[in-house]
């Protein structure tokens, strides 16, 4: 289990690996999108950590609810809405939890998806974080059915995230500012899939106890 406590912890580990890789990404965008998404990405999570000591002592679904709405609020272009309705809806599973189980955790990434799928109005293989956030999601739920140990399932859902992220240099984009590039697209990494592997690999690397 880990405790919202512990989720803040994650947080601000969140914050520290997109400013680290802030260059990285914005380079990633720069053939196929606005060349500004490790930077937006960076400002929002700047701005997430600010308001993570406020946070202490409530339930992971506040906790959630207010990085959703920051991200919102501070995130240019087309990832402030994603991955702010991602949050938040992910926050709507974890409402009133104090104490997160895999279970939980899988149900607030479904709920992530959803809001992503819903919000892009985008599929798998379109070449946006969804190439990365389904086959995550597939290969934590697999892993889970087989009864796995917390810390193999993650590391699952990591490859797999990676592994997808990676496939969008092969695809076409057909939503977002990437869509305007076509076939020049291919080759190109989605940025949006690569940092959402980011996040995904610091959950893994930083969580505190088990899920």
């Amino acid at each position: 289990m880990v405790s919202t406590k512990d989720l803040l912890t994650i947080l601000r580990c969140m914050a520290a690996a997109i400013e680290k890789n802030k260059e990285w990404l914005t380079d990633l965008d720069r053939p196929i999108g606005d060349s500004d998404h490790g930077i937006n990405m960076a400002r929002g999570f700047g701005e997430v950590e600010k308001k993570l000591s406020g946070l202490e002592g409530k339930d992971g679904g506040t906790i959630l609810k207010t990085v959703g709405m920051t991200l919102v609020s501070t995130v240019g272009g087309s990832a402030g809405p994603l991955y702010g309705s991602a949050f938040m809806k992910a926050g709507m599973a974890l409402a009133d939890k104090t104490e997160i189980s895999m279970a939980d955790f899988l149900d607030a990434l479904d709920q992530a998806v959803d809001a992503v799928r819903q919000r892009g109005k985008a599929q798998a293989g379109e070449k946006t974080m969804l190439d990365a956030m389904i086959p995550a999601l597939q290969a934590m739920k697999e892993a889970r059915g087989q009864k796995e140990a917390p810390e193999e399932i993650l590391k699952k859902g990591v490859e797999a995230s990676w592994a997808g992220a990676e496939a969008t240099n092969g695809l076409i984009a057909t939503k977002g500012r990437a869509s305007y590039v076509g076939e020049r697209g291919i080759g190109h990494q989605d940025p949006g899939a690569t940092s959402f592997s980011i996040l995904l690999e610091t959950i893994c690397h930083c969580k505190i106890g088990k899920l």
